[in-house]
């Protein structure tokens, strides 16, 4: 029991120090491990799965959205970058270059690709010709590389996982509905797969990707009241069609220029489920993308029959369709339950000799506390299946009603920078909810003077704008019918 003392004490309390508490995560639940070049991660294991599992769910979504995979280099030459002039000032602090083949310079600068966009439009330039060749529904798994100053594991490295998608149709209409349907696609991974519900909306056009027309967001608010960009989608238009000569021939028999979007989620998704959903024994994961579901711990294992019977039930459950572990080690049981609590394995069930005899286990869910109802549960084994099934789905369910309680909480109305202020200091971080009049002057004087930035301007908006009743801008007072979400964020 000693050492499961100590491996607990080692995780910082969330409420002594958030950002020492996740960096604790990250390290003693295996997830990553610091690497010689600076900035750069390795994803142990562990925290590949969740990866695995967070990328397989996508691709299936996204398969079933009519969307292909491919796969682009990763070098990108200078002048195909330099083609889309917003598109390379945005990217160009954060981009890495390739200046040497072993040991001869290179006639032109290589890019290790941020972002794909310039990459597809040359891939497109030389397959689209006619409007029978629209749309195209592509996407990507890969790695990019950004030369980020400041570094946090998952949350923002200097290379990391991630897919971007990148389509191409014949119409705006088309490109539009396909942009804002990827965003449903990612807010409902969040809620359903990662039980994390997010804010959607769209980025003002000081905050939106380099090249777009606009962007879309989801946001997601952590435990500490910060937000997170979870993932965005872009409207491109035919900007990018334009400055690499892509054209078709449509229906009517005239050359037009296609319209694209592009959309992605990362590794940082990780960051967010440990920030949403962790506590000071460690990570709690969803039951959807968490590598094991079910851990098996044999009680008094040295005993006739318990082994044999843990197995039979690691058996059973596998043939279920469950993720599961039994872990027959020579560790003690209470070290076993720390660890795997550490690690946010959903269901914990126990099996001893006293339980065998009574047919039955006892199952102990990681999302709730020792004072909590339902927190173990005794189940018969001849329902096994179904009971986990059930508890799987309960333990779903309160994962995300948590962190909808803590957006709620955690939301406020103000109607002047000095009620944001004063909300904020009393209240600690959270979203606030305020009128825009448009004017980026606005926008950035509450930054600087609250030190919230806009966050998403949300889809749903006040009546006002349908109805022509003005509200004032929460900076300069002027009539505003835009609500926007403000935050700090990582």
């Amino acid at each position: 029991m000693a050492k499961e003392k100590k491996l607990v004490e080692e995780i910082t309390s969330r409420d002594e120090d958030f950002a020492k508490w996740y960096t604790d995560i990250v390290k003693k639940a295996e997830l990553i491990e610091y690497s010689g070049v600076k900035g750069c991660m390795v994803i142990r294991p562990y925290g590949y799965a969740i990866w695995e599992n967070i990328q397989r769910l996508l691709d299936k979504r996204f398969k079933d959205t009519g969307h292909e995979n491919v796969y682009m280099p990763m070098f990108i030459p200078e002048s195909l970058l330099n083609k889309e002039k917003d598109h390379v000032v945005g990217f160009a602090p954060e981009v890495a270059w390739v200046t040497h083949g072993g040991s001869e310079e290179l006639a032109e600068r290589l890019c290790v690709r941020p972002t794909s966009e310039t990459l597809f439009c040359e891939h497109y330039s030389n397959i689209i010709k006619s409007y029978r060749d629209l749309p195209k529904l592509y996407n990507q798994w890969c790695s990019v590389v950004r030369w980020e100053k400041t570094t946090r594991p998952f949350l923002r490295s200097r290379e990391f996982l991630w897919q971007e998608g990148h389509t191409i149709h014949a119409t705006a209409e088309e490109a539009i509905h396909e942009t804002e349907q990827m965003l449903d696609v990612y807010a409902d991974f969040c809620a359903e797969d990662l039980n994390m519900p997010v804010i959607k909306g769209k980025k003002t056009e000081s905050d939106k990707f380099a090249g777009a027309v606009s962007t879309y967001c989801i946001e997601a608010l952590m435990h500490d009241g910060k937000a997170l960009q979870a993932g965005t989608t872009h409207y491109f238009g035919d900007g990018f069609a334009k400055a690499f000569d892509i054209t078709f021939t449509d229906k009517d028999n005239t050359f037009k220029h296609p319209h694209q979007s592009s959309w992605g989620v990362s590794t940082r998704l990780i960051g967010g489920i440990i920030m949403a959903h962790g506590d000071d024994s460690g990570l709690v994961l969803p039951p959807n993308i968490a590598p094991i579901q079910v851990v098996i711990i044999p009680v008094a294992q040295h005993k006739e029959g318990v082994l044999d019977k843990a197995r039979g039930l690691e058996s059973q459950l596998k043939s279920a369709g469950f993720r599961v572990k039994l872990d027959d080690s020579d560790n003690s049981a209470g070290w076993k339950f720390a660890e795997y609590e550490m690690k946010g394995v959903p269901l914990r069930l126990e099996i001893g000799p006293k339980d065998i005899e009574q047919n039955q286990c006892v199952i102990v869910r990681r999302d709730l506390t020792k004072d909590d109802e339902g927190k173990k549960s005794f189940i018969n084994l001849d329902d096994l299946e179904q009971s986990v099934s059930r508890l799987l789905g309960a333990l779903s369910k309160g994962l995300y009603e948590k962190c909808l309680a803590n957006i709620e909480a955690r939301t406020y109305t103000c109607g002047n920078i000095d009620e944001i202020i004063d909300v904020l200091s009393k209240n600690g971080d959270g979203f606030v909810k305020a009128m825009w009049c448009g004017s980026e002057d606005c926008e950035d004087e509450v930054k600087e003077k609250t030190g919230v930035g806009s966050r998403c301007i949300p889809i749903e908006q006040p009546e006002g704008g349908k109805t022509n009743q003005a509200y004032a801008c929460v900076c300069c007072g002027k009539p505003a019918e835009i609500l926007v979400y403000w935050g700090k964020a990582y």
